[in-house]
């Protein structure tokens, strides 16, 4: 009986085989950084708003400390958007005619809140409180980069799990004395792990068995 394959039909299978799992391999490494991009997390992204609101002058520039517009992120799980008000204390006074803020003045004269679009936006799975994460010395910049120098407002962090676990499994890199929570130009000194553990222990903070539960974020 003749030979139904050809001599090559062997290596032609095995080849095939390995194209195929090359392709295989390759499409999952594709997806994993596809959805670990900035892309897919939105890191980077300036976000249209009904103002463009400059942290850099407000910040940076004025002055101006995160609670006088977040007033209730030591005592919440929101940081709160500022109302109307907040804006109009000092914008009534100055630059009370400039064009870009007209519709600040549209919101505060006609009783109508501005629509802000939330920029750190993590989904509805997982819960996150401002309050605690101030109490036990995470400074804004940990989270929200430096945005005092940020003209618009992006996000400055990836926001996926494993952000979150790499300060839960070791909270003494980034913990600081609270009164220098809200401090933008705080520089870890040179004994952070030091400092780290010490304010660890002095703010109970929990243990990594416990940060590390999935019932800490995911109620």
């Amino acid at each position: 009986m003749s030979q139904i394959f050809s001599r090559s039909a062997n290596a032609t299978a095995r080849m095939s085989l390995g194209g195929l799992v090359a392709v295989v391999l390759f499409t999952g490494w594709l997806v994993f950084a596809l959805m670990r991009s900035s892309w897919a997390t939105g890191q980077y992204d300036f976000i249209e708003q009904p103002i463009q609101f400059s942290h850099a002058h407000h910040v940076g520039g004025v002055g101006l400390d995160c609670r006088y517009c977040h007033t209730s992120v030591e005592t919440s799980a929101f940081a709160g958007i500022p109302p109307t008000k907040t804006c109009m204390n000092c914008h009534s006074e100055i630059w009370s005619t400039a064009p870009i803020l007209e519709p600040v003045r549209a919101s505060f004269r006609d009783d109508v809140n501005l629509n802000w679009i939330r920029v750190h936006d993590l989904p509805d799975f997982v819960y996150f409180s401002h309050k605690i994460h101030v109490k036990q010395g995470v400074g804004c910049a940990t989270c929200h980069g430096e945005i005092d120098k940020m003209p618009l407002t992006f996000q400055a962090s990836s926001l996926l799990m494993e952000w979150c676990l790499d300060c839960h499994r070791a909270p003494e890199k980034y913990l600081r004395p609270r009164d220098q929570v809200f401090n933008m130009a705080y520089e870890p000194p040179a004994n952070q792990p030091e400092l780290g553990l010490a304010l660890k222990k002095q703010y109970n903070v929990a243990s990594v068995e416990h940060l590390t539960s999935c019932s800490v974020c995911h109620r």
